[in-house]
């Protein structure tokens, strides 16, 4: 069974970013720039928009730039997940399947189209598992835009949770394509505190101490 407690902020500056301080011992599982989306292991987009248009894609700078590296290197999602811009705009890009252990920290940067009265809306969403069928990722962890307006510089955002075992993240772009412009994601990073090695290390030894002496009993 897997515990998830969680909580999202959105903080001022690229250096607040990077995992706090209570998890500076933890192990990065997964760090994602997308400077070639389409290659990214283990990455999975998946289309649900009516009629479908374009998944998930590589970015464009000339609608804007990348947060860091290369002008393109970030992932974006558009109104054209539906196809000619007209529909239901429903668009899944799934981290991969990750090892998580107590304490985790999911950062990660949003940006948008620099155009007024739009709506965009962006979920982050967990799933236990490996599984990517929508059902899967059950636990809303957060909504970024919608009601509030979507930040049209690029915004660091935090999100802490604890939780064990396998699971994915998931970032979903949705609503009405006449209401939506262009997304984009960039830098994704993920922090858990994995056992340390020397720990692991000192229970095994541990355990071949416990089975010396039982055997030492039998005798």
């Amino acid at each position: 069974m897997q515990r998830l407690n969680f909580m999202l902020a959105a903080v001022e500056s690229p250096a607040a970013c990077a995992p706090r301080t209570t998890q500076a011992a933890g192990t990065k599982v997964l760090s994602e720039d997308f400077g070639n989306l389409a290659d990214s292991p283990g990455w999975v987009r998946i289309n649900r928009s009516i009629p479908l248009g374009a998944p998930w894609c590589q970015g464009d700078p000339d609608i804007f730039p990348a947060q860091a590296g290369p002008p393109g290197a970030y992932a974006v999602a558009s109104c054209l997940s539906a196809a000619h811009g007209v529909g239901r705009v429903d668009n899944w890009l799934i981290t991969p399947t990750l090892t998580l252990s107590g304490p985790t920290t999911l950062s990660f940067f949003t940006s948008r189209e620099r155009v007024d009265g739009f709506d965009d809306l962006l979920e982050v969403r967990y799933g236990s598992g490996s599984g990517t069928a929508a059902a899967s990722f059950d636990t809303l962890l957060a909504s970024i835009g919608g009601a509030v307006d979507f930040p049209a510089q690029w915004q660091p955002w935090h999100l802490d949770l604890t939780v064990d075992g396998t699971g994915r993240f998931a970032f979903r772009h949705l609503g009405d394509a006449a209401r939506l412009s262009h997304v984009g994601l960039d830098t994704v990073r993920v922090v858990t505190r994995l056992p340390e090695p020397t720990s692991r290390l000192l229970l095994a030894d541990g355990l071949g101490v416990l089975g010396l002496l039982r055997r030492q009993e039998s005798h």
